[in-house]
């Protein structure tokens, strides 16, 4: 079932409990539905189309124009979000429009209402609970994406953020043949579960002072999870083992509000086949994104920007 996405103040108040909207004045109301339907907007114009599959599950898809079989970007939400939340906040789906790519916003699972989640093995929430095989949703979105809208379904990168972020992982991991690179932003791999079976090149952004996801694992401080979570030394470790051949690492420092170090492992003809981007002392954000900005850690590392840019050196 295909729908153009019509976003309207109602869709809106459905993501988020009634409680806070109950302590509202109507004036505060009227001006927050003012300034989402400004956000919106940009959303709106990407023309995004919501497709329910058969088994209930949905995506949003946006196409860029006069692109023929167009490679795919697939953005996942993290625990307790969802797709118009995280095309809002990630700025994704524009440049990656004027970039060429179709673009896939897809949707976790919750037990009832908004809170959307991915079962990516150790996290999170009633997905993992439930087992649910988010592994072969990924793929029937890949599939259905193809059949009804001509998209490559054999170009397929995929970025997301926190849990979103495992589950891109965890995608790559145990889909190497059908990934052509994986970003992943505030969120580690289930090694445990999700071990890299093939070569998928992996860009990892991190920040040193995340404490919904920490750097160097354990147990969440701020979140509602109690996931001992993977370092992100391990992940990188995983993902270098499995390229193939030798690849020789390289570092650099970049100074700004945070300082940030790149650790490259580059393949024989100069490619990344594994970078990550330490950011220290940056939180559980997206970086760049909007809450970013409103923690003052907008400026500095823009994660859609290197996310695109990363994708890039495999089209």
């Amino acid at each position: 079932m295909l729908r153009a996405l019509r976003l309207v103040p109602a869709q809106w108040l459905a993501l988020w409990p009634a409680r806070w909207l109950a302590q509202w004045p109507a004036q505060w109301l009227a001006l927050w539905f003012a300034l989402w339907l400004a956000l919106l907007a940009s959303v709106a114009q990407a023309q995004l189309t919501e497709v329910r599959l058969p088994d209930g599950r949905s995506y949003q898809i946006a196409l860029p124009d006069g692109v023929l079989r167009p490679q795919v970007i697939i953005g996942l939400h993290g625990g307790g979000g969802n797709p118009l939340q995280f095309a809002l906040n990630s700025g994704l789906m524009r440049p990656a429009l004027a970039n060429g790519h179709a673009v896939i916003f897809a949707a976790g699972t919750s037990r009832a209402g908004p809170l959307l989640a991915w079962n990516a093995g150790y996290c999170c929430g009633p997905a993992a609970a439930r087992g649910v095989d988010d592994i072969g949703f990924l793929d029937r979105v890949i599939d259905d994406a193809a059949a009804r809208f001509g998209t490559d379904r054999d170009g397929v990168f995929i970025t997301g953020m926190s849990n979103g972020a495992m589950m891109a992982e965890a995608y790559a991991a145990a889909r190497p043949g059908r990934v052509r690179a994986v970003a992943g932003v505030a969120g580690t791999l289930d090694l445990a579960r999700f071990a890299p079976r093939g070569a998928v090149p992996l860009l990892h952004i991190h920040g040193t002072a995340d404490t919904a996801v920490p750097y160097a694992g354990g147990f969440s401080q701020s979140g509602v999870t109690r996931t001992d979570f993977t370092p992100v030394a391990a992940v990188i470790a995983a993902f270098v083992a499995a390229a193939p051949g030798p690849l020789r690492m390289q570092a650099t420092q970049v100074d700004g509000p945070l300082p940030v170090t790149r650790h490259d492992w580059l393949r024989p003809d100069g490619r990344a086949m594994v970078r990550l981007i330490t950011i220290e002392g940056g939180t559980h954000v997206w970086p760049g994104g909007r809450r970013a900005r409103r923690s003052g850690q907008g400026d500095g590392v823009n994660a859609t920007q290197e996310i695109l840019a990363f994708f890039a050196l495999y089209r």
